[in-house]
């Protein structure tokens, strides 16, 4: 089977470090997971990013395992929220599509939790069907191989970024089937009031941040965090989450050519050029 370099993370007991494709396209997506060889995933961003479920997640994960071995995992995070009910179909064009793990967000009750669990497994564990031809072989394995491993090898992510979320953490992480609970620093500020992370957000967000964490863990779940440098990062590393973001593709494109002009003119990343 195609290695899954996502879950040999959690089984080596380290954070898994990846990074978010907003940006479509079969070759951006390749660039992004080719980038460098401490990346343990990949996103692709369905819900704010440019990249269509069907074909466009499909073409990008046939470009990222085709890296060979070595490749990050690719995760899929689905357009439609926990306030939807478009979550089961697109859950299923995800996984269909050959993805290592899907995110749905805004999840904010043990409801929809389990729900997204019977979506993303095969009977006896859930209700997700099996019919495409293509899924296997994005796994490198036969059909039979696929239907009697995934429901062990697919990550099942939830997005907590509302209040309502918070509210009933402890009852989401219980819930059996879900892998990762996954926040989102960005909407979580905004439900609870205040300005969206810049960079980092407001003290009062970051106890209830800490708060979904321990509750997370004490259900021996794995609990991520949506971070856009390195050095936030370092430190949520160092706080014990298990998967993080570290950079965006838009966003390390953008610093990287700012950042280089700066010192095309003579000065230095962060601060006013000084000729020209």
């Amino acid at each position: 089977m195609t290695t899954h370099a996502l879950l040999q993370a959690f089984k080596a007991s380290k954070p898994a470090f990846g990074a978010w494709i907003t940006l479509p396209g079969i070759l951006n997506a390749r660039a992004v997971a080719q980038a460098s060889p401490y990346l343990s995933w990949v996103m692709i961003d369905c819900e704010h990013g440019l990249t269509s479920l069907q074909p466009g997640a499909a073409e990008s994960i046939q470009a990222i395992t085709g890296l060979g071995p070595n490749a990050p995992s690719p995760l899929v995070r689905i357009p439609a929220t926990g306030f939807s009910n478009s979550t089961s179909w697109q859950i299923k064009y995800a996984l269909d599509a050959g993805a290592r793990g899907v995110l749905v967000p805004m999840v904010s009750n043990a409801e929809k939790a389990r729900e997204i669990v019977a979506d993303s497994r095969f009977p006896p564990g859930g209700r997700r069907g099996f019919g495409s031809p293509f899924t296997h072989g994005v796994w490198g394995i036969d059909a039979t191989e696929y239907i009697k491993s995934a429901n062990e090898h697919v990550v099942v992510m939830i997005q907590i970024e509302t209040q309502e979320a918070v509210q009933n953490v402890e009852a989401i992480a219980a819930v059996d089937g879900i892998d990762c609970l996954f926040i989102g620093p960005y909407d979580l500020s905004l439900s609870l009031g205040y300005p969206a992370p810049s960079p980092d957000p407001h003290p009062d967000v970051e106890s209830v941040i800490q708060h979904v964490l321990r509750a997370t863990h004490k259900e021996g779940k794995k609990c991520a965090i949506y971070c856009s440098s390195g050095k936030q990062a370092l430190k949520r590393a160092e706080e014990g989450f298990d998967i993080i973001n570290v950079a965006s593709d838009i966003g390390a494109m953008s610093e990287s050519v700012a950042a280089n002009a700066i010192v095309a003119l003579g000065g230095e990343p962060g601060a006013p050029p000084s000729r020209y």
